[in-house]
């Protein structure tokens, strides 16, 4: 992979509280502060093959708690970089971090190094011992004599005549144009777990914003090169008094763990060695590394964690419920299963964790939201950052989510550790799912997991690469329940088996519909509402203030902030629909993530922003034009009701699983971006459809009651 297929970089979960530039000896460093009071942990850098966004993982968990402090390397990101070996000392490294802890009024640190950043939290201890509370090794890699490993045996600054293995980490080979190979190379050993494939990517990004030179002057700076004088480690290993923590892969590729234990040996530090970890511990085993970060900062720094205990027997009982935010979808069909779980426990207690727009509609239920949602990173901002002119790449914009979902987990983490729950429902809560067949000794409550689709399916256009990043996201799914078939004691497709796609999870695995069968439940569709009294449209058009003899178009766009351009499209189209159809009505609903005094106003046209009970509106309108979200379109099914959609362009649900189901149902007309573009094609599609009769297959009403029966048994 070069720099040239490597997207840009996606906007931080978490954005600094401050960020500065200290310069020492005409070198600017780039630092950041997140967070505020004591202690301050400070993450080192590691190499100039990346920036400090290197612990982007880290850096949203560990600031809730603590003030965490990053700068950029000499050599990388926002950093100089400067020219020769000289510039790359160990030595430079660490008065650099000093000079960072001046520049932010930080007396003392827990410091953390990664790689070769080990090195320099040394230098860095020895030379201000009273500056550095504690120091953490996470697979430290340089200057340690343990028994040499193949890599080891080949010049670094030598002309080779091979560039296998790794001769490609040769300077040399990086100056004479093999740097993009040795990239990718040393990516894939920096990871040598499976599925990893998003860890390798942002490696191949990170490394593109350095050079083969300066990546050369800092290797010569490390290892004593081109003038450059290198410090013997050990010694100062010997000298160092503060606490420390080694945390090393058994499978590390880099650097073997016989180096993590010879360093945990020096220094009298505690050691943990990750079976089946490899070098890149911090984005591979981002839950982990967190974990035991705060818990050695807590025991450094001596700040016991308060906790509560009751009684097991007069504990309540008490769900907590997960609800995606990727729409409003979620949050009315868990709130119809919600209701209907109280039913068969009234003495149970629902609290939510979720993040906007889901606590709109939970508020206006008068329902119990966890203080701990105030600590989520929004799911939906990011999707609408991911999102341009109605086209969202939804398999590529939950890959790059990954910092919103390690953050987010770690959230959810605390709750379920300091508070006692007997079941967690998690609505397509993909954070929760993932990290805890990641990690599933984490697991000590009954856990059921709700979907409505299964399997990431590529966009036609996405070509090899699509294909092969989706069968590897299917394989790791199939391997994590194959291996933890009880970490969920239930898991629910919200539908029937026929709406499943027939569609493959990739080249190998099984048929997507084989596959759910063996591993779902099916509760049927959950409507969310009671169909019955929407019967009546005469009496429904009066109660929401519509004329019975006006006929109405709503335009909706569900709960993110995706849909604006589609909107403008409708309104565009409008004034040339109500020529062909007189008197025509449009309700242009624009939801609560996008400010409806925004859109152009028109003739015929009323705008709202967020409606609490849009399915009255689109169950008593004559068309209907909406995006290709499930929810909506399955609202306007059951309400027997004419209506086309438009999915989001390379939204692979939105274009095979819902279009699948929609066209089980036999319902609504399907637009093209493209369709939807030409004012005069969609005008005719509304007045044509205006009052159209359809005859739409049923949808089941009982759903809810059969999804809260299957979890009421967990109870």
């Amino acid at each position: 992979m070069t720099a040239q297929t490597v997207p840009p970089e996606p906007r931080r979960a978490r954005e600094p509280d401050h960020e500065g530039i200290v310069t020492r000896d005409g070198v600017t460093i780039a630092y950041a502060v997140h967070g505020t009071g004591e202690p301050t942990v400070l993450l080192l850098p590691t190499w100039a093959l990346v920036p400090s966004r290197f612990w982007k993982a880290q850096v949203p968990y560990l600031s809730r708690h603590f003030r965490v402090v990053t700068f950029d390397g000499r050599g990388s990101g926002s950093s100089s970089r400067p020219e020769g070996a000289a510039a790359y000392t160990d030595e430079q490294y660490a008065a650099d971090a000093a000079a960072v802890l001046d520049a932010t009024a930080t007396d003392r640190a827990i410091v953390v190094g990664f790689s070769c950043g080990v090195a320099w939290s040394v230098h860095l201890a020895t030379q201000h011992p009273e500056r550095v509370e504690g120091l953490v090794a996470l697979a430290p890699s340089c200057g340690l004599s343990v028994t040499a490993s193949a890599r080891d045996h080949v010049p670094w600054d030598r002309l080779l005549d091979t560039t296998r293995g790794w001769a490609k980490y040769n300077k040399h080979y990086w100056l004479g144009g093999g740097y993009d190979d040795f990239v990718d190379f040393f990516a894939r050993k920096m990871f040598t777990e499976p599925h990893s494939t998003k860890q390798i990517e942002d490696i191949t990004r990170w490394a593109h914003e350095t050079t083969p030179q300066t990546l050369a002057d800092t290797t010569a700076g490390r290892l004593g090169c081109d003038g450059a004088t290198c410090t013997a480690l050990e010694p100062l290993c010997l000298e160092l008094r503060c606490p420390v923590l080694v945390v090393h892969g058994a499978e590390d590729a880099v650097r073997s763990s016989a180096i993590g234990e010879r360093f945990a040996e020096l220094t009298h530090g505690s050691l943990v060695v990750v079976e089946g970890g490899g070098h890149g511990l911090p984005t591979r085993e981002p839950v982990l590394v967190n974990s035991l970060l705060r818990e050695f900062v807590e025991t450094v720094h001596r700040t016991p964690r308060p906790r509560a205990w009751h009684h097991a027997l007069r504990r309540p009982k008490r769900a907590l419920y997960l609800s995606s935010p990727i729409g409003l979808g979620h949050a009315v069909r868990d709130l119809a299963i919600a209701r209907e779980l109280r039913l068969l426990h009234p003495d149970l207690e629902i609290e939510w964790l979720a993040q906007h727009p889901v606590t709109r509609v939970l508020e206006a239920a008068h329902e119990r939201i966890h203080p701990a949602s105030a600590w989520l990173y929004s799911e939906s901002r990011h999707f609408e950052d991911e999102s341009a002119d109605h086209d969202l790449h939804a398999f590529e914009a939950v890959r790059r989510m990954d910092e919103v979902l390690v953050a987010n987990f770690m959230a959810f983490r605390d709750v379920v550790r300091d508070e006692h729950y007997d079941l967690v429902i998690g609505d397509e809560a993909w954070d929760v799912d993932y990290f805890l067949h990641e990690n599933p000794e984490l697991k000590q409550f009954s856990y059921a997991w709700m979907t409505d689709f299964v399997g990431w399916l590529p966009m036609p256009d996405g070509g090899g690469r699509e294909a092969a990043l989706t069968t590897d996201y299917n394989a790791e799914m199939v391997e994590q329940r194959r291996r933890f078939p009880r970490l969920r004691d239930r898991s629910i497709f919200i539908g029937s088996p026929d709406d499943i796609v027939p569609d493959s999870l990739g080249d190998g695995l099984p048929r997507i519909r084989d596959w759910t069968e063996a591993n779902f439940d099916f509760a049927g569709y959950v409507s969310g509402f009671d169909p019955t009294p929407l019967n009546d449209r005469d009496r429904l058009r009066d109660g929401l203030g519509y004329r019975p003899d006006e006929q109405l178009v709503v335009v909706a766009v569900g709960g993110s902030g995706v849909g604006g351009p589609l909107l403008r499209r409708v309104l565009a189209a409008a004034p040339l629909a109500r020529r062909l159809v007189d008197g025509l009505r449009f309700v242009v609903v624009a939801g609560p993530r996008i400010d409806h005094r925004s859109l152009p106003r028109r003739r015929g046209v009323s705008l709202r922003g967020y409606v609490p009970n849009l399915y009255q509106h689109l169950a008593a309108c004559d068309f209907a034009v909406v995006q290709g979200g499930l929810t909506t379109c399955m609202e306007l099914t059951a309400g027997q009701r004419p209506f086309a959609y438009v999915p989001l362009q390379h939204h692979f649900e939105q274009n095979f699983h819902v279009r699948h189901r929609l066209e089980r149902y036999r319902a609504g007309q399907h637009l093209t971006w493209e369709d939807a573009c030409d004012a005069d094609l969609l005008a005719e599609v509304v007045a044509k459809g205006v009052g159209r009769a359809v005859d739409y297959r049923p949808v089941e009403s009982d759903g809810a009651a059969r999804a809260a029966a299957m979890l009421a048994e967990l109870l």
